[in-house]
């Protein structure tokens, strides 16, 4: 054990000499070609993320045993805790090695002209406003790239994001009468940070006085892990007014919540109980949510003969009306199922429009927004409580918690490990549905989870993927995003008292990941005009998305995403139409609207469908959609009146006849991507835009598991294609190889 130590500490201080030779050297070269006139900002940060890193893996060599500790609480990780817990420090000692071989390397070719760089803004934080759907710095769109706990130092806050924001909290409140601590309201008096985040509004931690007051029931009945408080108790409205009435107040007009008033974090009331696996944070519920659902129901079905024939039961009155909660997911499909379900979102939506309209009292401009999981849309889970339309509805910036998925540390297998690098879905269609919805409002990330989240985590990621991730998120539609997460401080010491199961493997232990994650923000930032073109594409093919079959079906989102999957890599972009999008968007912005699996629809469903049809749109619908109510009663089929209503069953036909009509509408890209990967399946997703110039420019991005040949074409090319790589500044081949992860950003025009 004493030669090993030896021998680490060798290894040791040859990763430190290096390094530091290393940055020396790295520094030389910065100094001689900005001397040339050319941005080295990369190449600045590069430096600091060494510095920085070197100085984590210096306190993990001196605490061992603390980081064993946390390697034991992570799953890939736990059978080697000791191990892991030992080779860290040299881990990102070598990392950061390897990271300054790479700059040094390419900032030599920048040095001798062989790549060109257009400069990245250095974004001053506090000069950023807000506008629509864009966040501006010098008159040029900016995204915006943070961490959630990193530290307000300069030597983090320089090159790693530069948040504002402020906490609020009902722990905060005193009493009933709304006595706010001191502390807090001398802070905000004085508060005048000038940088724009958000205002986080705690929910899951509650004064001592509070259960006492409303009963220690009312703290349980609690919306998942950070929600401490029963949404239909009249004691939960008062403290949270009292919260807004003595702080909100204070806080209007700021600059540090010009990204709003984050209402919840990860919000859900999952109330359904299953007997064959552990459901996570299910709960019950008091009884004011079952006087209120016994009210929604008789608002419902007006009489409690049209209940009882129904829910196949014969209860006397709506008063005798039970409902076992947590509902049982055997019930699935059943009238009482879709009954709890719908009241279930509806108590929500009508809880957050109420905590809105505090908010509003106290500050009139206030804007808001949910730290809502996609994956609860995506994966179509049960009885969570979230309709992502309605409350993305009620908020004036898309808030989100979205994740991709590097690896899967699961047992149970996810379907993308067979045919993709990376988990996707729940990005693309959280973020296409989201923009679908609301397309003139920012998309802020407030818990990003692109790195890693808690079942997908690798300490040797590959740092190609994180460039992959946030270029896919910022073309879908990402304007800011605070990723997950910095509990570090400046030293590298950890936050006290820390015990995390997420922190193991994760982007603090990560030199090149975290360097990676910023130096596409750089580009993406460089190229900001041509990205946020990306995110204002209009959408030209829309699934139909019913709540209805969501709530009456439990694998009704595996259904559409196999569709969107087929769609996804023709370079044609993707979005959603549901009734409300249907009656209130413009039907321009559109050609054609697909329909698939979704066989229960309301008769308001229907309605939306048919009036689209009547004013000439476009429908493909399979042979066993729109057949019945939510209740499984029948509707009249669809009629095809002034429009074009074209039934189609196989996925490839519906594909193949979507395409055709987007081509009959002049509304397919310009460009021609043919993809040869060794598959039958297209691993390629691409965008493409006009720039300024009027050049088409093309993001690819290969998210399949083998490298892929590409033949890129401009359809109206009288002489051949030329790519040129906007990153680099140079000429590329339109016949290049992208391996897995690699992203390609290219302007393209006729050869001469």
């Amino acid at each position: 054990m004493f030669i090993l130590g030896m021998i680490g500490t060798s290894f040791a201080q040859d990763f430190e000499k290096d390094a530091q030779a290393k940055i020396k050297t790295l520094n030389g070269l910065i100094a001689k070609v900005e001397k040339q006139g050319k941005d080295v900002l990369k190449e600045k940060m590069t430096v600091r993320t060494a510095e920085v890193f070197l100085d984590f893996a210096n306190w993990d060599a001196k605490n061992i045993e603390q980081n064993t500790n946390l390697f034991k609480m992570t799953t890939p990780y736990r059978n080697n805790a000791a191990q892991m817990a030992q080779d860290l420090p040299n881990f990102e000692r070598a990392d950061v090695v390897k990271m300054l071989d790479e700059a040094i390397a390419y900032i030599t070719l920048l040095k001798e002209g062989k790549v060109i760089r257009k400069p990245a803004p250095n974004i001053e934080w506090d000069k950023v406003i807000i506008e629509k759907d864009q966040i501006t710095y010098n008159k040029r769109p900016v995204f915006l790239a943070d961490y959630t706990w990193k530290p307000d130092v300069p030597i983090l806050t320089e090159f790693f994001g530069n948040k504002g924001g402020h906490y609020i909290s009902p722990k905060q409140v005193l009493d009933e009468k709304g006595t706010i601590q001191h502390s807090v309201i001398k802070d905000l008096d004085t508060k005048n940070d000038k940088r724009p985040w958000f205002v986080f509004i705690d929910s899951g931690h509650m004064p001592d006085w509070f259960s006492g007051k409303v009963g220690t029931e009312a703290t349980q009945l609690m919306g998942g892990p950070f929600y401490h408080y029963d949404i239909d108790q009249q004691g939960t409205k008062e403290i949270i007014s009292n919260l807004f009435k003595e702080t909100v107040s204070r806080m209007a007009g700021k600059k540090y919540n010009a990204l709003g008033y984050m209402l919840a974090n990860e919000p859900r009331w999952i109330t359904y109980k299953d007997s064959t696996k552990k459901v996570w944070y299910n709960s019950s519920v008091g009884e004011n949510t079952i006087e209120k659902f016994k009210v929604w129901l008789q608002n419902k079905h007006h009489s409690i003969a049209n209940l009882n024939q129904l829910w196949k039961t014969n209860f006397s009155s709506f008063d005798t009306v039970k409902l076992d909660i947590p509902i049982d997911i055997a019930l699935v499909g059943t009238a009482q199922w879709y009954d709890w379900n719908t009241f279930n979102d509806q108590r929500v939506v009508d809880w957050f429009t109420w905590m809105k309209g505090e908010l509003r009292k106290n500050d009139p401009k206030a804007k808001s927004h949910l730290k809502i999981m996609p994956s609860f849309f995506t994966d179509n889970d049960p009885c969570t409580g979230i309709d992502l339309e309605r409350l993305t509805e009620l908020s004036e910036i898309n808030g989100n918690d979205c994740a991709a998925h590097y690896n899967n540390t699961k047992k149970e297998k996810e379907g993308w490990q067979d045919n993709y690098v990376f988990g996707w879905r729940e990005l693309f269609l959280g973020y296409d549905f989201l923009k679908s919805v609301r397309p003139n409002q920012i998309n802020f990330n407030t818990e990003s989870h692109l790195l890693s989240t808690g079942h997908t985590r690798d300490l040797y990621m590959n740092p190609k993927y994180v460039r992959a991730a946030y270029w896919a998120a910022h073309t879908l539609g990402m304007n800011a995003s605070q990723t997950w997460y910095w509990p570090r401080k400046a030293d590298g010491s950890l936050k006290e008292n820390f015990k995390d199961n997420a922190y193991g493997g994760s982007n603090n232990q990560q030199p090149r990941v975290t360097n990676e994650l910023h130096s596409t923000m750089m580009d993406l930032n460089t190229y900001s005009e041509e990205i946020m073109a990306m995110q204002r594409q209009a959408k030209p093919i829309r699934i139909f998305y019913s709540v209805t079959s969501a709530h009456n079906k439990r694998d009704y989102m595996d259904d559409l995403f196999k569709l969107y999957e087929s769609l996804n890599f023709e370079g044609v972009p993707l979005g959603f139409a549901t009734k409300k999008i249907l009656e209130q968007q413009n039907h321009s912005n559109w050609d054609v609207v697909l329909v698939r699996k979704t066989e229960r629809v309301t008769q308001d469903e229907l309605k939306q469908i048919q009036s689209y049809l009547d004013k000439g749109g476009v429908v493909l619908v399979d042979d066993v959609s729109l057949k019945s109510n939510e209740y499984g009663v029948s509707l009249p089929a669809l009629k095809e009146s002034k429009g074009k209503l074209i039934v189609v069953n196989a996925i490839a036909e519906m594909k193949s006849k979507a395409l055709s009509i987007v081509e009959q509408k002049k509304h397919l890209p310009e460009v021609l991507i043919v993809e040869e990967n060794g598959t039958s399946l297209k691993g390629c997703t691409w965008k493409c835009v006009k720039n300024e110039k009027g050049n088409n420019v093309l993001s690819i991005i290969n998210m399949g598991k083998n490298e892929a040949k590409l033949t890129i074409k401009l359809k109206k090319a009288k002489n051949g294609t030329s790519c040129y790589d906007l990153i680099n500044g140079i000429a590329v081949s339109s016949q290049p190889i992208l391996k897995p992860n690699e992203v390609l950003f290219v302007e393209l025009k006729d050869k001469k």
